[in-house]
């Protein structure tokens, strides 16, 4: 294919989408897709809750295995599902897919609240496999979709918007369990509540998921359908473009084998993945087990469930305060600073607040909750204005189109690894090293995500996504193979 003459192409479907400004397509897309991510963080974060109001609901004492096995599950079930549902996105394509993921969480949350009985433990871990096989997918599929109808100057923006959803999930979820703990409800009715609730926002957008039509990037550079493309977008949009700019002898196909194969791809998994892994051991193994890492700021005379309201407390505090505004502030500016610069920043200033309170006990003391409450704080946010946000966006930027599901689902399982291993280890990491000990292992894991982005990650910004992933590289004739 011509190179220069497709830079030059200013009217075809990829052009019309990169080139166009903030429009109410753009909105409707971050709406459909952003509920979902609402959903998941909802769905993953409350069970640490829920772990906690179990015993007071009647369950027999859970042993530290069994804690541990039902608060990763769903993450460990998330990896499968991000594989997989990344790779048929790019074998089957985008509207094939998007939507069976929200009907596994609905099923997974709704079978979780009402066909669990007390003390089936293992059958409330069978629920929440079933809905992180949902949330892998949802972090496979819905930021590909907003990816490839995001225009170029606001496409950071725009995906950071969707991951932002994320935070009002977070949010949600410690302080409807406050409303639900401080009524007066009974335990035994609340943790059922909690679960059921998580079915909600993906029951107002599934339908939406499944009308939405093959994306026009994908039905152009993949199918060579340009055609359909051109419908597509004309419908779904309002856009229009012409349909001869792509010669149709020419599309992108990219094998499993040639990601794990070509040596760019490659180290593009390493990096997206690795970087997602560091990140996530610390956000969700902190965020799941609040209540547990938190338990030594309320005196030891409150038990009971005023002792788990506090707690509960304390999280929205921190999440309301330092997780918040730092999802927003950073889909706010990641178009301006560039992900580079904010993935740096996010990993050096985790770096810094976990090793200070790592290398000082004395700080997760009752005697300094105030010291405590900021370095933890500031952790969160730099967390959140820094890679949780940027190991999201980065995937959709680098993999060429017919890899990008694939890819961005194994950047997400490896991400969703790291929470799994974090959540499912950190109980026992603090029984033997103590807090401080779990600190000083995320300040040293913060400096090897720092070293990763420094060294192998591109910048992004203000490039069109086919700049970015370096397109037309992997643009053959329809009867070759990448080599």
């Amino acid at each position: 294919m011509n190179s220069e003459k497709r830079k030059k192409s200013k009217n075809d479907v990829v052009d019309a989408l990169n080139n166009a400004s903030a429009l109410p397509f753009h909105y409707r897309t971050w709406l459909v897709s952003g509920l979902g991510f609402f959903t998941d963080a909802y769905d993953l974060f409350i069970i640490g809750v829920v772990t906690s109001l179990l015993i007071l609901a009647g369950w027999n004492s859970l042993s530290t295995f069994q804690i541990a096995v039902l608060t990763s599950t769903s993450l460990i079930a998330a990896i499968i599902g991000s594989i997989v549902f990344g790779r048929l996105l790019d074998l089957l394509g985008r509207k094939a897919i998007y939507g069976i993921e929200l009907i596994l969480m609905i099923a997974g949350a709704l079978g979780a609240a009402f066909l669990t009985p007390v003390n089936g433990i293992y059958i409330l871990v069978a629920w929440r496999f079933i809905l992180g096989i949902g949330i892998g997918g949802d972090y496979a599929t819905s930021s590909v979709i907003m990816s490839e109808y995001s225009n170029t100057k606001n496409r950071g923006r725009f995906i950071g918007m969707v991951f932002s959803m994320q935070s009002l999930g977070l949010l949600a979820g410690p302080l409807i369990g406050l409303i639900f703990m401080t009524s007066g409800i009974a335990p035994a009715i609340t943790w059922r509540a909690l679960l059921a609730i998580g079915a909600i926002p993906a029951l107002l957008v599934v339908y939406f998921r499944r009308k939405m039509p093959e994306t026009p990037k994908y039905s152009a550079i993949v199918r060579g359908d340009h055609a359909v493309a051109a419908y597509n977008l004309k419908k779904y949009t309002g856009l229009s473009a012409k349909m001869n700019n792509y010669s149709k002898s020419v599309i992108s196909k990219i094998s499993f084998k040639n990601i794990l194969t070509n040596r760019k791809l490659l180290a593009l998994v390493i990096a997206t993945a690795g970087s997602w892994f560091l990140m996530d051991w610390a956000l969700y193994g902190n965020s799941i087990m609040s209540s547990t890492m938190l338990g030594f700021l309320v005196p030891s005379t409150v038990t009971g469930i005023q002792h788990l309201i506090q707690t509960t407390e304390y999280t929205a505090i921190i999440f309301g305060i330092a997780a918040f505004p730092g999802y927003w502030i950073a889909a706010l500016t990641l178009d301006k600073l560039g992900r580079k610069k904010i993935q740096l920043t996010g990993f050096l200033m985790m770096a810094l607040s976990f090793g200070i309170l790592g290398m000082f006990p004395v700080l997760s003391t009752s005697s300094y909750v105030v010291q405590f409450l900021i370095l933890y704080g500031i952790s969160y946010f730099f967390i959140e204005f820094g890679p949780n946000m940027t190991t999201f966006i980065y995937p959709t930027e680098v993999f060429p189109i017919s890899a990008r599901g694939t890819g961005t689902g194994i950047a997400a399982a490896g991400g969703k690894l790291g929470a799994f291993v974090g959540t499912f280890l950190n109980l026992f990491i603090i029984g033997a090293l103590h807090e401080s000990g779990l600190f000083l292992l995320l300040a040293g894991f913060a400096t090897i995500g720092f070293a990763i982005t420094l060294f192998i990650l591109p910048e992004t910004k203000g490039k069109s996504i086919e700049e970015t992933s370096d397109e037309t590289k992997f643009m053959q004739p329809v009867t070759s193979k990448i080599k």
